[in-house]
This record gives structure tokens, C-alpha cells and sequence, in this order.
């Protein structure tokens, strides 16, 4: 039943009663106003099609992704990263309130981070989590949110994936171009002997590197699985120099530093457009060049599919035209 009452101010405040719920109320300007939306949320409710939408209309997106952060983000592997993302979000979208947002509202962020410059891989993972805080928001704290705004718009179109391999001697100018004494250069050498990414090189600790058996344990990966990653004559042979001092992981340096050694040794080796990742391209190559099937690659490299295989495999033409004759 739906009460009307004027205020000191001029404006009508409208309350419906609900059995056992929490009473319904709001302001209007006119007291036809107030009646007209009274008629429309009793018939909403007698067809039991009403949703309330009072936590809606009073929280903002910032304070959604601030519970996210506090209660999501820490269960996440990328959790440093993903907080970035956050910030930049809350930044360009928090003030707006959660009923209010429309997909229009999303489009203008997709253009605004675009038009900045910002690759379409960045401002898809943002997407994503913007996307998947409305998902939780619904499903998990019920918060009365009709529809996920980032599910009605057009993505950008993925970029495709890099096809960058080493050429004629560059991996000697880059070894070259790193000292004997920093143990980035080391690093280089192994992710190219065993395809691992940086983040799980920097992860190995010696209890898990098992010279007998020639293979290093990696507890943890990126997929959320372990995975034994077999070791060359080569492998071995670059961590049975390494010197294990009173430190358990094999490697110290920080991932930061890696990237700004790998950077400055391509520039004084003066290689274009090489990134540290791009080792994982050329090593998971190399592994089908050896004549690997696709189940031993990725079991080596722990992709899942096929596609994602792919997208890090780039064989040459010319290696492969000789297999046909």
C-alpha cells in the first residue's frame, strides 16, 4: 500500500509497504509523479516482476570495485597488475552511480582508453574485469543490477598475436651484449632452453630443480596446474654453474630489473623489437623443430589448447619446406 506525504520543501515523498520487506520510499517533485511511479511498482509487485533496486540507486561503481579489490583481487595470481587496472577504472567510471550505468557509459571508456593510445589487449583486460565485478556483483552480493553493461557493447578486435623470432645471430649479439657476471644473461639462456615464462623462472627454487631426473618442478603456474618442465643437456648444464650461495630460488633478481637488462643489452646489441616474451616464442618454435608433437610442446609449456599453442608457434617456411620432399 503506497503512502503519500508533502514536504517542508514542496516535493512528495512516496512509501510502500511491503509484508515482512523493507518499506519502498521515494521524492518526487509532484504528487502526480509520486502517485503515477506508486501505481507502477504495486502492479510490478502484484505480477511479481518487482525488483528493488534501492542498493542500486545509492552505490557507486567505485565503492563495487573497492569490495572487489578487498575481497576478490587477493584470491587472483595477477593481483598486483589487476589492482593497476582497478585504480584506472575507479578513476574513469567510479563516480557513476550502479543503476545509472548504461553501455554507452562503457563504450565512451573503451573510446577515451583507446584514442590514449593503450593497446587493445590492455583495454580488453580491463573490460574484463569491469565486466566480471558487475558478474560477482549480481550473482554473489545480490546487488539489483537488471543487466552486465560491459556484455552490451562491441570489444575491440584482439590485436594478433606476435610472430617475432630471433634471427641470423641475434641471440648471440644479445648474450653477448649481457655480462658474464649478471645472471640476466643466464636467465636468457634457460628461457630459451626450456620455453618457461619469466614470472616462473624467477619463481624456481632449488628444492624443486631435480638434476637426477632432468626436469624443474613448477608447483604453481599461470593456469593454476604444476607442471614438470624437462631439461636439455644444456639446461643442466647452466644450472649446475649457477652458484647456489644461501639463497633457495635460483634466480634473485627482481622481474622489473630483468625487463630493463633485456632492454638495454637489445639496444647496445642494436636488435629492434624484441621483447623478453618473445623467448618463450622461439623456445616452444625450436621445440617443434626438433620434431616434437603438439601433446609434448605443451606439455613442456602448459598450454592448454591448441589455439593458445598457435598463437606462441611460429615455424619457418624454410625448415618446413624441406620435410616435404
Amino acid at each position: 500500500m503506497a503512502t503519500f506525504r508533502k514536504l517542508p520543501s514542496g516535493s512528495w515523498q512516496t512509501q510502500i509497504r511491503r509484508k515482512e520487506e523493507t518499506p519502498i520510499t521515494k521524492t518526487f517533485k509532484s504528487k502526480a509523479q509520486a502517485q503515477q511511479w506508486a501505481r507502477s511498482i504495486e502492479t510490478q509487485i502484484d505480477h511479481g516482476t518487482f525488483l528493488d533496486r534501492t542498493e542500486a540507486e545509492s552505490t557507486s561503481l567505485g565503492e563495487l570495485i573497492d569490495r572487489y579489490q578487498s575481497e576478490v583481487s587477493p584470491t587472483k595470481k595477477c593481483y598486483e597488475s589487476e589492482i593497476r587496472r582497478l585504480r584506472l577504472l575507479k578513476r574513469g567510471l567510479g563516480h557513476l552511480i550502479v543503476a545509472s550505468i548504461q553501455g554507452k557509459h562503457i563504450a565512451a571508456y573503451r573510446d577515451k582508453r583507446l584514442k590514449e593510445g593503450k593497446a587493445t589487449a590492455t583495454v580488453l583486460r580491463e573490460l574484463g574485469n569491469l565486466s566480471h565485478i558487475f558478474s560477482v556483483a549480481i550473482k554473489d552480493w545480490g546487488i539489483p543490477i537488471t543487466a552486465n553493461p560491459v556484455q552490451l557493447i562491441r570489444k575491440p578486435s584482439a590485436s594478433k598475436g606476435r610472430d617475432r623470432r630471433l634471427v641470423e645471430n641475434e641471440l648471440e649479439l644479445l648474450l653477448a651484449a649481457l655480462s658474464d657476471t649478471n645472471e640476466v644473461k643466464t636467465i636468457v639462456e634457460l628461457a630459451i632452453e626450456t620455453a618457461m615464462r619469466r614470472s616462473e623462472l624467477l619463481s624456481v627454487k632449488w628444492e624443486n630443480v631435480d638434476i637426477e631426473n632432468r626436469f624443474i618442478l613448477l608447483p604453481d603456474t599461470k593456469n593454476g596446474e604444476s607442471r614438470a618442465v624437462p631439461l636439455s643437456s644444456k639446461a643442466l648444464s647452466i644450472l649446475e654453474g649457477i652458484d647456489r650461495q644461501s639463497s633457495d630460488k635460483v634466480f634473485r633478481t627482481r622481474p622489473d630489473s630483468v625487463t630493463q637488462a633485456f632492454t638495454r643489452a637489445c639496444n647496445r646489441a642494436g636488435i629492434q623489437d624484441l621483447r623478453f616474451h618473445d623467448l618463450r616464442h622461439e623456445s616452444t618454435s625450436r621445440l617443434f623443430e626438433k620434431g616434437l608433437n603438439t601433446m609434448e610442446v605443451s606439455s613442456i609449456t602448459g598450454h592448454k589448447t591448441l589455439a593458445m599453442l598457435k598463437r606462441y608457434t611460429h615455424l619457418k617456411a624454410a625448415d618446413l619446406a624441406l620435410k616435404l620432399d
